[in-house]
């Protein structure tokens, strides 16, 4: 800042308060030297006159004599400079008032001249230095206030110390981060009000401001640096420390500024986490599951040790959140995470990869058996019902296993072989464990063959309906068709449902080819009956996807309205595991499929868990018998009965009972004995496709077969 100030650059009036006319006439005479001045000047006798003046404001600076007609003295002073405390003030003293004069210069007077050695040259001299002295006050005063403003309307932190290092100024963002007040920490050691951390050791920070003066450079604060509070709270800062020099370029202190990055520390931590692990569970994701992996093959390797990997997938997932909806079925996953993390160790890592898939690494194993004991804990553990919303959810797994080094030496070969087993395990029934065997190899290849085949199959019209009658079993004669699907490979040739049902469920591909199969299902039995051939219901299975989907009570009508089909000649068969894993519902659409007119089937009964209260309660024309239990009936004791009690049973409901699976005379035997009403069965005929099946409409079953 420039402080060399010119006379001309100030206001040259001046008020001079004199009781003595001939003393004020010889200081004006003294002020009116043009070659000192010249100086515009008021003159008046007493300090009430002054009083008046000075509220008008204009005045450069005083000239007082304290000796007045109103007031006598240092009160004289007193008084005037409570009326303009801002005016510099220059006293005229006589020769015996030089103490007095004295007493003004200490509390505050700029300057004392005696009457007698007054010249031009020396009071003119002595106002301008005066003046000058003033205003270079006042433009520090407001330069200072200047930077107080802006450093109090800073964002940052700021703090300064002396050479000492106790601190010397804080602005209002570093009161309100250190919890001090700049009164109370004026003067106090820095390390006292600028207590720091390292926020990862927990050990104390040593102080950048301290390096700064030592150095004699700017420093960076310590990385993940904690500030600590008076009252305890802390928070994350980062900045840098300076040091301060004066003209001379000499270290007299340091300041530092700093912020707060409590939240952006926290979001940097977030984004992190979140990009390791997902979402839905807080599991390690696939990233983190593979950088985890690595590193346990590389310890395993080093080491001799083994490790497994578990690849577990829920099984029928996708059914679930169809019936239940996505908030239930993710409840279910976050639910199936807590108890996999429950099973295994801390060194051990549980991962959701995506979906329904939740892959689990075993680190340092000694024996491959180790994972087939976790595995069975797993499985225990996930079967057990899932409580969620109300809702008692149940689910099965199926799980695979790899070993390492048995069946792969990285990362993803260990999870792809895992993966491999895991699918021979859905394909051996689901709800088990299967370790890793080479052959399954080529298991996968041609599953992930058929998986891309089957895709491309409907709009390809790969699929065809085959239709197995079903006999009444007193008079012979048919009574219905089961529709039963077929895949029709252009290269495989004829391949069972066994075999693709399955890939279809996991792939999603089931509710589509399940529509198809409906309507070709109605648009063949409205071209059996437009052919005039006897009329006879056709029997559809619905599968749990199906049933649960929201648009099927539409999709049904729109069917049976397209193909031209009466309600009545159709026949929806559900299994009883479908109906009853939620009943309230299921009978809500069953009651709405009987208005409608469609007739409905309970198929493979008596391997589920009806309940008879629930089963009286559906609107139910007929019962099925398990083709398990006709099997055995006329060697297994045990069968017998069951297929006796589920056919009086269904008699005492007054439901129609069809016993499906009949493949022996023997068998049909026992059944006409039970009084069972219908059969179903190689006995009387394979599947057959629709031009055989017109045939034997108009043929029948040969009367030596039933009698």
């Amino acid at each position: 800042m420039n402080t060399k100030m010119n006379v001309n650059d100030f206001h040259n009036k001046l008020l001079l308060i004199e009781g003595d006319p001939a003393d004020a006439k010889v200081i004006q005479a003294a002020l009116a030297d043009v070659r000192y001045g010249p100086f515009d000047v008021e003159s008046v006798r007493q300090l009430s006159d002054a009083y008046e003046r000075l509220g008008k404001e204009g005045i450069a600076a005083v000239l007082v004599d304290l000796f007045l007609p109103d007031s006598q003295g240092i009160e004289t002073f007193n008084k005037l400079l409570l009326a303009a405390p801002h005016v510099p003030i220059l006293v005229l003293s006589g020769p015996g008032d030089e103490d007095i004069a004295m007493q003004a210069l200490q509390r505050g007077a700029q300057d004392y001249l005696l009457k007698g050695e007054l010249t031009s040259h020396s009071l003119s001299r002595a106002l301008r230095n005066m003046i000058e002295r003033k205003a270079v006050e006042e433009a520090l005063f407001i330069e200072k206030e200047r930077a107080q403003v802006t450093l109090n309307s800073i964002g940052d932190a700021v703090l300064s110390t002396d050479i000492s290092g106790n601190v010397t100024y804080l602005n209002h963002a570093a009161e309100s981060l250190t919890g001090w007040s700049r009164e109370e920490a004026l003067r106090r050691p820095v390390a006292e009000v600028f207590q720091i951390i390292d926020g990862a050791t927990r050990q104390p920070a040593r102080n950048p401001m301290e390096l700064a003066v030592q150095q004699n450079k700017t420093v960076g604060l310590t990385a993940n640096c904690i500030l600590i509070r008076p009252d305890g709270l802390e928070c994350a800062i980062e900045d840098s420390a300076a040091p301060i020099h004066d003209r001379r370029g000499q270290v007299t202190g340091a300041v530092i500024v700093f912020h707060d990055v409590t939240a952006a520390r926290a979001m940097s931590f977030r984004m992190s986490h979140l990009a390791q692990h997902d979402s839905l569970t807080d599991l390690p994701n696939r990233l983190l599951l593979n950088d985890r992996l690595t590193r346990a093959i590389a310890s395993a390797r080093r080491n001799g040790n083994r490790l497994a990997v578990l690849f577990v997938d829920l099984d029928r997932f996708k059914d679930i959140n169809d019936s239940l909806g996505h908030a239930i079925g993710d409840k279910l996953l976050q639910s199936v995470a807590e108890r996999l993390v429950a099973r295994v160790r801390n060194s051990d890592t549980v991962s959701r990869p995506g979906g329904d898939e939740f892959v689990v690494l075993l680190s340092e194993l000694e024996h491959p058996e180790d994972a087939a004991v976790c595995a069975k804990k797993m499985l225990t553990a996930l079967t057990a019902p899932h409580r969620i919303a109300q809702h008692d959810v149940h689910v099965t797994v199926s799980i695979g296993v790899s070993t390492y080094p048995e069946d792969g030496q990285d990362a993803e070969t260990l999870v792809k072989s895992a993966d491999t087993a895991m699918y021979q395990a859905k394909e051996n029934g689901r709800n088990n464990y299967e370790f890793f065997r080479q052959d399954m190899n080529i298991r996968a290849v041609e599953r992930q063959s058929l998986e891309g085949s089957l895709s491309r199959a409907l709009e390809r019209h790969e699929f065809v309906l085959h239709y197995q009658p079903k006999i009444n079993l007193e008079k012979g004669a048919i009574t219905g068709a089961e529709a039963l699907i077929r895949w029709l490979h252009l290269d495989r040739g004829l391949i069972p449902p066994a075999q693709f049902v399955p890939i279809a469920e996991d792939t999603g591909l089931l509710l589509p080819i399940g529509q198809w199969v409906l309507h070709e299902a109605c648009r063949q039995a409205r071209a059996w009956l437009d052919a005039g051939l006897r009329p006879v219901p056709v029997a559809v299975n619905i599968s749990a996807v199906e049933f649960r989907d929201k648009g099927f009570l539409e999709g049904v009508r729109a069917i049976l309205k397209d193909t031209r089909l009466e309600p009545r000649y159709l026949e929806l068969e559900l299994t009883e595991s479908v109906l009853m894993q939620h009943a309230e519902s299921s009978a809500s659409v069953l009651q709405a499929l009987k208005t409608m007119g469609v007739q409905l089937a309970v198929d493979d009964f008596g391997t589920g868990y009806s309940s008879l209260s629930y089963l009286r309660r559906f609107p139910i024309d007929t019962l099925k018998v398990d083709r398990s239990f006709v099997r055995q009936i006329t060697a297994d004791a045990d069968d017998a009965i069951i297929a006796s009690a589920v056919i009086s049973m269904g008699k005492s409901l007054k439901l129609r009972v069809v016993a499906e699976g009949v493949e022996t005379r023997e068998q049909l035997a026992f059944l006409q004995d039970q009084r069972c009403d219908e059969g179903q069965g190689y006995y009387f005929s394979r599947p057959v496709v629709a031009e055989q099946f017109a045939k034997l409409l108009g043929t029948g079953i040969s009367e030596t077969a039933i009698n």
